[in-house]
């Protein structure tokens, strides 16, 4: 049901070419500029959605970057993983830019971007921890299961060492609980390489600020210049 609103909810892009109208749906016209957008949960659907259309574009040109646009709370870890082992198996460099959070698995794909290229925007938050999940059945299947668990988060940890540049100590120490991070203490961490920041507009002045200026006669400075 949730997935039928969705689609209903996605906004279609009519372009004029010499051939007369052609309609796209919105993803689809930002996937022609080699821009792919996650702005769900990550499950083996979503996964198959992102690895096809980067293995596409790869074929297309394998020189030109793709940008993957995250806003992701994360998801199952092997869906993740299979994104994950796509950016980095593909020639075409990958830049990863955060808008809103990565967390988990998000994160973790953030900071596999091309070096370099990955990025957030101000307001973003980031977050890492250990998997979490839940198993049940005979005892000696736990135990393989919670064996599994392990060599996961092992795995996850020389991944977010090797990208940020920190120690895996340190990792290990950090992702026991949840670590949320704002997009400049991601660039301190190594997460990211850059916070993308517009040149700001200065804000008009209220009107209480205007009296003020008029009694101090900062206003009739600028006409005697």
């Amino acid at each position: 049901m949730e997935d039928k609103i969705y689609d209903q909810l996605v906004p279609i892009v009519v372009e004029q070419t010499g051939r007369g109208e052609r309609a796209y749906d919105i993803f689809s016209r930002l996937l022609k500029d080699r821009i792919i957008f996650i702005g769900t949960p990550i499950n083996d659907q979503i996964a198959n959605l992102i690895i096809a259309q980067m293995l596409f574009l790869e074929a297309e040109d394998n020189e030109k970057d793709i940008s993957l646009y995250i806003n992701s709370p994360g998801g199952i870890v092997t869906s993740g993983m299979a994104i994950y082992d796509t950016m980095q198996f593909i020639k075409s460099p990958v830049s990863t830019t955060c808008i809103g959070q990565a967390a988990s698995m998000g994160a973790v794909l953030l900071a596999g971007g091309e070096a370099g290229k990955r990025s957030a925007l101000p307001n973003s938050r980031i977050m890492i921890h250990q998997p979490w999940g839940g198993v049940e059945g005979q005892v000696s299947d736990i135990e393989i299961m919670t064996d599994e668990f392990r060599k996961m988060k092992s795995r996850l940890t020389d991944i977010l060492s090797y990208h940020t540049g920190q120690p895996v100590d340190k990792i290990k120490r950090d992702t026991d609980r949840n670590f949320f991070m704002s997009s400049e203490e991601s660039l301190e961490y190594g997460l990211i390489d850059k916070v993308i920041v517009r040149e700001k507009i200065q804000p008009a002045p209220n009107k209480s600020e205007k009296k003020s200026d008029k009694k101090s006669g900062k206003g009739d400075d600028k006409e005697s210049k």
